[in-house]
């Protein structure tokens, strides 16, 4: 669904999803959305959304959410599925039709639009300039379903080199900037210098390919393929051997079926999400199993947890689709759920089972112990982690209840409470923010300290959302200003 079919292509849109702030001037062409069609969107996209949900809901009144205000980016013609941070003001988008865009995340202004690939764009990335090097121009990695990768300059907008060798499509890139290389992940993995010069690759993997890589000490790398998780050494060049290579070390075979999201969580550990909801904590140095949560579905244990089973064992469910992490966290999109899993404590102490009405695709931590989540549904939505307050104890009762045997305590009958208690989660999340203004699936969102929220969205759609507060002052800042410029402007005696 969009709000203006007669707008151009590469437009924005601008509008403010809740009444908070105060009204502003828009240019010609330009379209507020209130919150009345903002919440019609929802349901007109998505009529397969049962009426009757567990799903946690938020009034008119969304006191705690900063983003108030909202710009409409259009300039691809599919799914954008890839967003990422080029600098302070500057990000790219790619998606399903082939096209990189740059845009400004202030102005929501398209500065470049990149065409190279003649298929979907399958892995987007930043690549490092050299710290020896004057120009220090920003540069980006895209692989593609056409069998290609290219890197761009995104100051530019020039296509530096195009590597065009590859067997299988790319599914992953990461860079190694100790070692001054790139990897590619693919139904094999191959290693390149800066050039695009082919280093190193290894043999035949798998016909389904790699789906992640992650970089570890030792110069190792992390592959997920499969249910598998590949651990890989780079042998660089010495003065017995001038060649590069890459050696199998390990096969880690713990997981139970395929793995969907692998990432660092600090100098210690990474850690592995499955399809079926198998969340494992490895040790980063000699890739030992740490810790290994499997029951997402039921975190706190309640009398009768076999019907709570029943009820969740689609894997869709708790299939493990993101995860994000702080000093003490890790935060788990798992299904269409949220959980909150401490590292110290090894437990699970927060979740939300239905946090969105479809998967969840992506996660990520805000300050002030908020955690932001989008989803198939559409929606974006911004919670908070809290401590619940313990419940005061009861005392024994006494006098004439007592006398009869209403107050008598039946230890039999408290013991499950008393162990319910004890495996309660000790914190909760609380829903704090509702963005709705896409109209399908949201895949992934950046957060910028100054500038706020973008989202993009299998509609074809990228939106910016704003702090109203902070850009209604910009906004009287910059007319003070030019009325103090043209003279207009005269202080009450």
């Amino acid at each position: 669904m969009k709000a203006d079919s007669s707008s151009p292509e590469e437009t924005s849109e601008t509008g403010s999803p809740h009444p908070p702030g105060p009204k502003f001037l828009l240019p010609q062409g330009h379209l507020e959305l209130g919150s009345g069609l903002r919440r019609s969107i929802r349901w007109t996209c998505c009529p397969c959304i049962p009426q009757k949900s567990p799903l946690q809901t938020i009034g008119e009144e969304q006191t705690q959410n900063p983003y108030t205000e909202l710009l409409v980016l259009k300039a691809h013609h599919d799914i954008v599925r890839f967003l990422v941070q080029l600098d302070e003001y500057r990000f790219a988008s790619a998606g399903d039709d082939g096209i990189v865009v740059v845009w400004n995340a202030q102005t929501g202004e398209k500065l470049l639009e990149l065409n190279g690939h003649t298929q979907k764009i399958t892995a987007l990335i930043t690549f490092p300039s050299l710290e020896a090097c004057e120009e220090k121009n920003q540069l980006i990695l895209t692989a593609s379903s056409d069998r290609t990768v290219i890197l761009w300059d995104c100051d530019t907008g020039r296509q530096v080199r195009k590597v065009s060798c590859f067997q299988s499509t790319v599914k992953c890139l990461i860079v190694l900037q100790r070692l001054d290389v790139w990897l590619s992940g693919g139904n094999d993995l191959c290693v390149w210098n800066r050039k695009l010069d082919l280093l190193c690759k290894t043999s035949h993997l798998s016909d389904t390919g790699i789906s992640a890589l992650i970089e570890i000490p030792k110069n190792c790398v992390v592959a997920a393929v499969g249910k598998e998780l590949i651990i890989f050494q780079l042998v660089a060049p010495t003065e017995e051997s001038l060649e590069w290579d890459i050696l199998e070390i390990k096969r880690l075979l713990d997981h139970q079926d395929n793995i969907l999201s692998l990432v660092n969580v600090n100098d210690l550990s990474f850690i592995t999400g499955s399809h079926v909801g198998e969340m494992i904590i490895w040790d980063i140095l000699d890739w030992t199993m740490q810790a290994c949560e499997c029951n997402f579905w039921d975190p706190s244990p309640q009398l009768d947890t076999q019907q709570e089973i029943k009820l969740c064992q689609k894997p869709n469910d708790i299939s493990i689709h993101h995860f994000t992490w702080d000093e003490e966290n890790v935060f788990a999109a798992v299904g269409r759920g949220l959980y909150v899993y401490n590292l110290q404590m090894k437990r699970v102490i927060a979740c939300q089972k239905t946090a969105h009405d479809s998967s969840v695709l992506h996660v990520a931590k805000l300050p002030n112990r908020q955690l932001i989540s989008c989803s198939e549904d559409g929606s974006v939505r911004i919670w908070e982690l809290r401590e619940k307050q313990q419940l005061a104890v009861e005392p024994v009762p006494t006098g004439f209840f007592n006398m009869w045997g209403f107050g008598r305590v039946n230890k039999q009958a408290s013991q499950p409470i008393k162990k319910q208690q004890e495996n309660a989660t000790p914190c909760s999340l609380e829903l704090i923010g509702d963005l709705i203004g896409h109209s399908s699936s949201v895949e992934m969102f950046l957060y910028f300290e100054d500038h706020g929220l973008v989202t993009c969205s299998a509609d074809h759609l990228i939106i910016l959302w704003k702090n109203g507060e902070r850009e209604s002052g910009l906004r009287s800042l910059k007319l003070f200003q030019k009325l103090e410029e043209n003279g207009d402007l005269y202080l009450a005696v």
